[in-house]
């Protein structure tokens, strides 16, 4: 069972408004969970950017909270990037404010985090890390790539068996704005009302 914050953020979100380019692009995705899906596989995700701090994990949380919204089992999702940094405060402030929970599991530079969205689903490795980290699968899963940068960058991700594009615009060109808390909000609900849209789509 969700926590009923998010099962609230979810129900409001509106998939009417994923526009037909939008759609089009994320029905790469769709066919990837579904065929997974229909053998009765274990579907394995990697959303990744170049720093895994903002939008990789945004799709990675997003993804997995609305996969458990819609029932739909045997599905794991991961996230990293060409580099590792940290993940960005102002993520962890936005996802907290729609009904996450982050208890931390590692002090440093680079904290660790379990991020909740369920009493009862495992909950979530919150941490920068590059893509290939050992906490992350290695092989028979799908990239997606969650920006340009990362994309041109990693022509060739070892181990996958679908690659799939799926850009979002960076909130990090807001921030020390008067409009980052806001942009960061909006950024998280774009990403959670295409992961609804996605996940509603499989049968």
């Amino acid at each position: 069972m969700l926590f009923d914050q998010i099962i609230n953020t979810i129900e409001d979100l509106n998939s009417n408004t994923v526009t037909e380019d939008r759609k089009t692009v994320l029905n790469d995705l769709i066919e990837y969970i579904q065929d997974k899906k229909n053998l009765d596989e274990v579907c394995h995700i990697n959303f990744i950017c170049t720093h895994n701090s903002r939008r990789s994990h945004l799709a990675q949380i997003w993804a997995q909270t609305c996969a458990a919204f819609y029932n739909i089992p045997k599905l794991f999702c991961f996230s990293g990037g060409t580099e590792a940094t940290k993940l960005y405060q102002t993520i962890k402030d936005t996802l907290e404010e729609q009904g996450f929970i982050f208890k931390i599991e590692k002090k440093g530079w680079n904290p660790r985090f379990h991020i909740y969205f369920s009493k009862s689903e495992k909950p979530i490795n919150g941490f920068s890390k590059v893509y290939d980290h050992k906490v992350n699968q290695v092989t028979n899963f799908a990239v997606v790539m969650t920006c340009s940068d990362a994309d041109e960058n990693c022509p060739i991700i070892p181990g996958a068996e679908k690659r799939i594009s799926v850009m979002y615009e960076d909130p990090k060109f807001f921030d020390n704005s008067v409009l980052e808390k806001e942009k960061y909000k909006e950024r998280s609900l774009q990403i959670a009302t295409e992961m609804k849209y996605v996940f509603s789509k499989i049968k």
